[in-house]
């Protein structure tokens, strides 16, 4: 491996300024930590099944959370915790603890419900079991870096933070990483990594999503005896076919799509209500802040339309929007401080990187200007967010050695 000393402009106010990256791989102690980890790929994988079989379904992370915790207490990390939103934090103290900290986080919780068989199987280097990837890897690669940086004696500047977050998955909107810049580490993030996924890629920008339960109401009634009114169930299938029939631009790529529908009592009634989910993605915030506007403005005329349709009656629908998904889009330079170091650390490590746009625990702070990024975790995975998923742990421990490598870079190394 080769020091790399890259420059590169970083994008501030005012004209642009020349900085130099240096990877710290020459470095004795980076180099002890970079072995240790792949000596301790096997003790990695097994910690990876440990933690996955402890179940954290939506909102309920808890069990997870707990287990966790006594991992970073048995590694020494400082002033271990569970803060108020429930994620937990392990604290490695820099040679300047008040300047900005470094924060490698992975998230606890999973898209399975309650009751999930989430036993693991293994036959070889395959691994399967819901979450076995998604991020189970994720947690595992980051106690290792934490296990290979004091077996090593590492010593770095910035301090680093070691976080599992809670709701990371859909329904949690990232509440976990939210809590963690507005309030638990507010104003102290000056770089994060989200360790998340598989593969050997990583997140520069960050698509952003919004998500609404509409629901239209009305009295219902008998299919027959009360035929004439409107009904919140044609309500809602007039708002859909008009979503479908929605454009959107291919550049930014912007997405919709209606995945969940209910409502109704039977099927000779009139439906008091009628739902639908909706999801929109772009990866530009005024891409689909102006698809926001259109979807909404379908929902309202159709709304009209159901109750035009049926002139002779005197029944109103309502319409309710519950906007219950709302994540920041956000984009980073390509030749900006953490992109940089992120493909260089790789390239340094023998691999190739790319730059990829997700939804991940970096949306919060790309949005807000704070250099972020999501790496892989290593190894190659199929079936994410399904109970086949499955994970292929060939060559896995690179995914560790790049998280390490990247944070210790980010920190600075004495």
């Amino acid at each position: 491996m080769h020091r790399l000393a890259l420059l590169f402009l970083v994008l501030a106010a005012g004209p642009a300024r020349a900085q130099t990256v240096t990877i710290p791989d020459r470095h004795p102690a980076v180099r002890r930590a970079l072995q240790l980890i792949e000596q301790a790929e096997p003790a990695t994988i097994d910690e990876q099944v440990a933690i996955c079989q402890v179940p954290a379904p939506p909102f309920k992370e808890q069990r997870r959370a707990e287990f966790y915790r006594t991992r970073m207490q048995a590694l020494g990390l400082r002033n271990v915790r569970i803060d108020a939103e429930g994620n937990v934090i392990g604290e490695r103290p820099g040679s300047a603890p008040n300047g900005p900290v470094v924060v490698l986080s992975g998230h606890l919780d999973t898209v399975f419900p309650e009751g999930t068989d989430v036993t693991v199987r293994r036959e070889g280097k395959l691994l399967k079991g819901p979450g076995i990837e998604d991020n189970c890897r994720g947690l595992a690669v980051i106690l290792a870096v934490v296990r290979a940086l004091d077996a090593a004696q590492v010593k770095t500047d910035a301090s680093l933070f070691f976080v599992a977050t809670v709701g990371e998955e859909g329904p949690g909107n990232l509440r976990g990483v939210r809590h963690l810049f507005e309030k638990e580490l507010k104003g102290r993030i000056g770089h994060f990594i989200s360790v998340d996924g598989e593969a050997l890629t990583f997140t520069r920008d960050a698509v952003g999503s919004y998500r609404y339960k509409v629901t239209f109401t009305g009295p219902g009634g008998h299919s027959f005896g009360a035929f004439g009114m409107p009904n919140p169930m044609h309500a809602m299938g007039r708002a859909i076919a008009r979503i479908a029939e929605l454009t959107v631009p291919e550049d930014p790529k912007t997405t919709f799509n209606v995945g969940l529908v209910e409502g109704g009592t039977s099927v000779n009634s009139i439906p008091a209500s009628a739902t639908f989910q909706m999801d929109m993605r772009s990866e530009s915030a005024a891409a689909l802040d102006a698809l926001d506007a259109k979807f909404r403005a379908v929902v309202q005329q159709s709304l009209q339309d159901e109750m035009a349709r049926w002139p002779k009656s005197d029944v109103k629908l309502a319409v309710a929007l519950d906007k219950w998904g709302n994540r920041p889009a956000g984009a980073q330079p390509a030749d900006g401080f953490i992109a940089r170091a992120a493909m260089e650390t790789g390239r340094v490590l023998g691999f190739t990187s790319s730059a990829q746009k997700s939804s991940t625990d970096a949306n919060i702070p790309i949005n807000l200007g704070i250099p972020a990024v999501t790496l892989g975790g290593g190894g190659s995975s199929t079936g994410a967010h399904s109970l086949g998923e499955t994970w292929d742990s060939t060559d896995s421990h690179r995914g560790t050695q790049w998280a390490l490598l990247l944070a210790v870079t980010l920190a600075g190394v004495r």
